[in-house]
């Protein structure tokens, strides 16, 4: 018979030190600002706002979807 090994999710956190971690992040943050420098000032304001509403949309279609699922489970048999 075969022997299973249970194998450890790999985590950063195992491997790559604390401080090249915070480096990373730190030029992740400076790379995001950058790349707004680039961007016309209401491009920010104006993609966070379209972002709200596909998530707005996205909750009424699960909204809607648990409606349905409720008015199943209500209607008599």
């Amino acid at each position: 018979m075969t022997e299973q090994t249970s194998r450890k999710p790999f985590s950063p956190k195992d491997r790559i030190p604390e401080d090249v971690r915070e480096h990373m992040r730190a030029a992740r943050e400076e790379m995001r600002k950058s790349v707004e420098g680039m961007l016309p000032p209401g491009f920010i304001e104006h993609r966070k706002n379209a972002r709200k509403e596909m998530l707005l949309a996205f909750r009424g279609l699960i909204d809607h979807a648990l409606e349905r699922v409720e008015e199943k489970h209500t209607q008599p048999k």
